[in-house]
């Protein structure tokens, strides 16, 4: 995944209201009318907010009857937290490295 992929992902999931979609959709498949009888967001806004994740790879909207629910691609987010991880593995040694070379003087 290129950071051209992830600078998308990352400025969706920055925004609080598409933070708490996504809290909300990991318990379960939901349609963007529940999703807004459980946030103090309209239905109209969360269906804007969908769209986003949508757009970059977070969500999937999936069909049950005459609902269309939304779901968590799941492995998107595995893929985000494996490159913060690296990242953060990379800031952990730098800092010991400072450490390091600040207690030797």
């Amino acid at each position: 995944m290129s950071a051209d992929t992830l600078a998308p992902m990352f400025a969706a999931l920055a925004d609080e209201t598409r933070w708490s979609i996504l809290q909300a959709l990991g318990e379960g498949d939901a349609s963007a009318s529940a999703l807004a009888g459980r946030l103090p967001v309209s239905r109209q806004a969360i269906a804007k907010h969908l769209a986003v994740l949508q757009e970059v790879g977070l969500v999937e909207p999936i069909r049950a009857g005459r609902e269309l629910r939304f779901r968590v691609i799941g492995a998107e987010l595995s893929v985000i937290a494996e490159r913060l991880d690296v990242i953060g593995r990379g800031w952990d040694r730098r800092l010991a490295s400072i450490k390091e070379i600040a207690e030797e003087l």
